[in-house]
């Protein structure tokens, strides 16, 4: 049986900024040393995490979008 967390937008906001505290960098560093392959182990899973997180925030913004376009179609 699969396992489905739910978070919601903020949640996983807060979830980045700790993230990126815990490394003691900013999103920037991190990407750059990911770049040049340059993350300890413990970096590199962080950095991993914060790619799905973004990858999660704007799958939702998109949605959200949408959502409310379709709902605009349907009341006008």
């Amino acid at each position: 049986m699969t396992t489905v967390i739910h978070k919601t937008p903020q949640q996983l906001r807060e979830q980045r900024a700790r993230l990126l505290a815990e490394v003691g960098m900013s999103y920037e560093q991190l990407r750059d040393r990911a770049e040049v392959y340059s993350l300890s182990m413990d970096e590199l899973d962080v950095w991993h995490t914060i790619e799905g997180i973004d990858y999660l925030l704007d799958g939702d913004c998109r949605g959200d979008v949408a959502a409310r376009q379709a709902g605009d179609r349907v009341r006008g």
